[in-house]
């Protein structure tokens, strides 16, 4: 279908901003903070696209579309997981050393740094040092900080104090920059800012309210067909609801099933279904099994529990008893929000009623298969766990379900054959 033509869809690298998708009022809001020099957190599950969005923030492009200058800006882009191990000093030191990069037209100001960073005099201090002679300049800082989520975890080189001590600086920097405010920072992170990070005092403001808080969601309809383009087909509501299945919005999983697609589609041979769900499966592994270990155990058992819940609707007959779910979900409504923010289930309705499914149908999948490898150990760890989310008789119940499915694999993978024939719908019509 497509003998010539370069594979467009990338994996396990951001997007470039030109071909970027959607996501156009979080960039508005971006820029709109920009403009004020105000800041932003942006949280998202694995996978959402946080990186790329940095990316597109940082283009000069960008810039101009949002009718801003970018030349009267130095920007600054980096991870705190490139800080190993993470301390306010590397952090300072890191910042300090990239301004330098990005300052080629003013000498003088680089000059200034090395010094610093000679001396090991990379700090707040020297920043906001650095920030008056930029104003001087007429310019200004854009700090565009990737997996904030680092600066919020102790270590051993980084204590609950330490973190205190640097996110008061932070927060210091970005509110009482004098005499002219010219600072815009912009975190991501997989978490809300105020999910994370240390305790807090009850007699000072919160560290984490300069920001405006945004979360980059799953793609929507509209985002996907835009997504889809360089197939070059209408996308049907048919094909979005199938899609829908293994892949919903997510953008890491669409990437995948994409660049896989589109590599079988230049074949001469028409691509198999089964062969296509095992590499899909293959090439989504790693990120299912990162999305299960970042889940707490509640959140894990209660993945355990829609996925049994499913499968029993699947199975041909009725092998276990799960009684009263639907109130077990009611009791948890706050870890079913953070995994839907995770972009790990999705929330639908219908006549009034709420209801959760998986994002990706392989992740349900990829639940049973983790379900059916517990051995003796867990399950009995688990179920000391179950009891936080239900009734001595529900963990029993749900104790002998997984049981059930350990002794019965070929039932179990005779009923997940389900995703064979959404594939199916997917291939044919982009052969066609």
């Amino acid at each position: 279908m497509y003998p010539n033509s370069q594979n467009p869809f990338v994996v396990g690298t951001p997007i470039v901003p030109e071909r970027f998708v959607g996501r156009k009022s979080l960039i508005a809001a971006a820029f709109d903070q920009i403009h004020h020099r105000s800041h932003l957190a942006v949280w998202g599950g694995l996978g959402t696209g946080k990186t790329s969005f940095l990316v597109k923030l940082a283009s000069p492009d960008t810039w101009k579309q949002h009718g801003l200058d970018s030349s009267i800006a130095v920007i600054v882009r980096f991870s705190c997981e490139e800080v190993e191990p993470f301390t306010p000093s590397g952090f300072w030191k890191k910042l300090l050393s990239l301004l330098k990069d990005n300052l080629d037209t003013e000498p003088e100001l680089q000059a200034n740094i090395n010094t610093l960073l000679a001396e090991s005099r990379a700090s707040r201090d020297s920043l906001r040092q650095l920030l008056g002679e930029l104003a001087q300049k007429g310019k200004f800082l854009v700090l565009l900080v990737d997996d904030y989520d680092v600066a919020l975890t102790k270590s051993q080189e980084y204590s609950e104090e330490n973190m205190q001590q640097f996110l008061s600086e932070c927060r210091n920097l970005a509110v009482h920059l004098e005499p002219k405010r010219n600072l815009s920072i912009i975190v991501t992170s997989k978490k809300r800012l105020n999910d994370l990070g240390p305790r807090l005092n009850p007699n000072a403001s919160p560290w984490y309210n300069h920001y405006l808080f945004r979360q980059i969601k799953p793609f929507d309809n509209t985002e996907i067909e835009e997504f889809l383009q360089p197939f070059n087909k209408p996308i049907t509501t048919e094909l979005r609801q199938a899609i829908g299945e293994i892949a919903g919005g997510h953008p890491s999983l669409l990437q995948s099933a994409s660049l896989l697609l589109y590599q079988e589609l230049r074949n001469t041979t028409p691509p198999q279904v089964e062969e296509f769900v095992r590499e899909f499966e293959s090439s989504t592994q790693q990120f299912f099994d990162s999305t299960w270990q970042r889940c707490n155990p509640k959140d894990q058992n209660l993945l355990m529990l829609m996925a049994l819940a499913k499968l029993r609707g699947r199975l041909e007959k009725r092998r276990y008893d799960l009684k009263d779910v639907d109130l077990i979900f009611t009791q948890s409504e706050r870890n079913l929000t953070n995994l839907e923010e995770q972009g790990v289930i999705k929330r639908t309705a219908n006549n009034g009623d709420i209801y959760y499914l998986f994002t990706s149908s392989l992740m349900e999948k990829w639940v049973i298969q983790e379900i059916w490898n517990s051995d003796e150990d867990s399950l009995k760890k688990r179920q000391k766990e179950f009891l936080n989310l239900m009734s001595h008789q529900q963990a029993e119940n749900m104790k002998n379900a997984i049981i059930w499915v350990g002794k019965h694999r070929n039932d179990v993978i005779s009923s997940l054959k389900f995703i064979y024939p959404i594939v199916e719908k997917i291939i044919k019509f982009f052969v066609i």
